[in-house]
């Protein structure tokens, strides 16, 4: 009742769909006359959420990023039915609270998510390779992320990332589809069973001290890494790089998001891709179009087909075309 005659009600709650739909039935009777209803949501399509709206026209994507006082991006995503005023007001709003937006359309994940969610998969991927945590985080750091993977996910929660993926699994089995397995969900997954749930659990891949330091968790080497010796942590960079440019690729390709502009400007804004590139699809230029899916062939060679390159990529590198 609270919010009654809002202009703008932005939903919060958990990535779980029943609970969103009933957050959305309860609030957007509050909104005033052509009010618009927001989802936070960061991976659930627009679409989908918008069913168990009234008006599906004045409904819309609007994603923050944790710690909200602190980030400046916000993503907007467009739903099948988002009208072109809703998407006016939504901008407007973002620019008034003095964040930055780019547009995307609607997918699981968008834009940012997809593309993050591959830097995370990965770092835990690593440990399965076998290689220490120490050197993925370090290696994180060295390439300008501002901080490691293995870091976020506790700081994320990884049973809040466990549970995402749950959902897209209950999602695909709905529409009859078939995900196909996905990097580090294994380990992920594990560490939830151990009970390393992340920070807020009190503790994942971190162990933490009352006095607000951390250290890694002693027990990661018994229960993932072998006596791996030699580890290239360029290689692991290069990992961590080529792996969320290789899938903003895919999703520029998709349509998702329509602006290199837009890519370049979330991937820093809003998920820490290192500043030095210029951006996730300017890191790809900065390489060169053919020098970038040659490394990223070699890196499907040695770690999965997850690093092929996309048929855009393939096509810009034939011409060693930049994306523009």
């Amino acid at each position: 009742e609270d919010l009654e005659g809002c202009d703008l009600i932005i939903e919060a709650v958990f990535e779980d769909r029943a609970l969103k739909a009933t957050v959305t039935k309860e609030a957007e009777p509050m909104l005033a006359k052509d009010g618009i209803f927001a989802s936070n949501t960061s991976t659930l399509p627009i679409t989908g959420l918008a069913e168990t709206s009234a008006n599906p026209a004045n409904f819309i994507g609007l994603h923050f990023f944790s710690p909200v006082d602190r980030m400046p991006l916000v993503e907007i995503i467009k739903g099948r039915d988002t009208s072109d005023e809703t998407l006016a007001g939504s901008l407007d709003f973002v620019q008034q609270i003095g964040k930055t937006p780019i547009v995307v359309n609607d997918s699981r994940g968008f834009f940012t998510s997809r593309v993050f969610g591959t830097y995370i998969r990965e770092g835990a991927q690593m440990l399965e390779d076998g290689i220490p945590a120490a050197v993925v985080e370090n290696a994180a750091t060295d390439a300008g992320f501002p901080v490691g993977p293995l870091t976020v996910l506790d700081q994320v929660s990884l049973t809040l990332t466990n549970s995402a993926r749950q959902q897209a699994l209950r999602d695909a089995e709905a529409e009859g589809v078939t995900l196909a397995p996905a990097a580090g969900y294994g380990v992920i997954a594990k560490m939830v069973e151990l009970g390393r749930e992340g920070r807020a659990a009190g503790g994942g891949f971190y162990s933490y001290s009352e006095d607000g330091t951390k250290a890694l968790w002693p027990d990661l080497a018994k229960h993932f890494e072998t006596a791996r010796t030699g580890v290239d942590a360029k290689e692991v960079e290069d990992r961590l790089l080529y792996i969320q440019a290789i899938e903003a690729i895919r999703i520029f390709e998709e349509g998702v998001v329509e602006t290199v502009r837009d890519a370049n400007i979330g991937s820093i804004l809003g998920i820490g891709y290192p500043r030095w590139t210029g951006g996730v699809l300017q890191f790809v230029n900065m390489t060169g179009t053919a020098a970038f899916a040659e490394r990223a062939n070699a890196l499907a060679d040695a770690y999965g087909e997850r690093y092929r390159p996309p048929t855009l990529l393939l096509e810009k590198a034939a011409r060693n075309d930049p994306f523009v």
